[in-house]
């Protein structure tokens, strides 16, 4: 039993060093005013005070709007891709989700660069429309440019967890379904969609967390024109060394990002309390 014990301790100075330490760090910063926090500690809450201005609470609100759009088009893709891999054989859907995957064994920033020689001006997408006579299109360095390399790093965190409760459903209660005379759109609807909510959720957390910091994808693709939410936090730490400000600008994302995760879980339990309530 000691000898299991022991294997604990490794694991408890992994969590200290790369969680508890940094997150004590980040409190510390947040809490108090520039200067050597090792000789001199002065707590203040101005930190706070100095993100709360109009210039700020925009760059917030279009990091949140970005990342609910993001949300939104990988449930929206998402959940059909999950849904018809899970209609297929087992070892098929091995296979295509293997595939759904395998770009996620290739480094994020490699990925995102590799949409920089498809969207550019000169990239293969203006080069395929050009055989058809159509444009060019300009997306490089524009809202639709970071979208899409958001929605294409963060889609298989949609699709693997719909595809998981999908593959696990019940299909006695599709048969069952049929069997009272429901259609296959009914069926979908009224017993296929609502007990497929939790990988929603699920999905809807893995993919809104990244997405509302992430501060390359945007770099890259936009060119830096539309500031992020992400991008504050490293010009702040990286560019202007303004560590204080930085840490309360995190501390503050942090908690959004809590509330929401809350708020997610509260409309998962109150989903479960329907489902169990109509079956009843």
């Amino acid at each position: 039993m000691r000898s299991f014990k022991s294997l604990v301790y490794p694991y408890i100075v992994w969590i200290s060093i790369f969680i508890v330490i940094p997150m004590f760090l980040i409190l510390l910063y947040a809490f108090t005013s520039p200067g050597n926090v090792v000789t001199t500690i002065n707590f203040t809450f101005d930190n706070f005070y100095k993100f709360f201005n109009p210039d700020f609470i925009r760059v917030l609100g279009r990091s949140f709007v970005l990342a609910v759009t993001t949300t939104f088009f990988c449930v929206l893709i998402g959940y059909p891709v999950a849904y018809s891999i899970s209609k297929l054989k087992p070892r098929w859907q091995g296979l295509f989700i293997i595939l759904v995957t395998a770009p996620q064994w290739i480094n994020m920033l490699i990925r995102t660069y590799a949409w920089i020689g498809i969207l550019n001006d000169n990239g293969l997408l203006n080069q395929f429309l050009g055989f058809f006579k159509i444009g060019p299109i300009y997306i490089m360095n524009t809202n639709v440019a970071v979208l899409i390399g958001m929605v294409y790093n963060f889609l298989p965190f949609m699709i693997l967890p719909i595809h998981t409760i999908l593959s696990k459903m019940d299909t006695s209660l599709i048969e069952a379904s049929y069997d009272l005379g429901a259609d296959r759109f009914q069926t979908f609807k009224e017993v296929v969609m609502p007990l497929s909510i939790p990988g929603v959720l699920a999905g809807i957390t893995m993919v809104f967390l990244p997405s509302v910091s992430t501060f390359f994808i945007p770099k890259l693709l936009g060119g830096g024109k539309s500031l992020l939410i992400g991008n504050l936090i490293e010009e702040k730490f990286i560019t202007s060394g303004d560590w204080n400000f930085g840490s309360a600008i995190s501390l503050i994302l942090a908690v959004l990002v809590l509330i929401s995760i809350y708020l997610t879980r509260k409309i998962d339990k109150d989903k479960d309390g329907n489902r169990l309530g109509g079956m009843m």
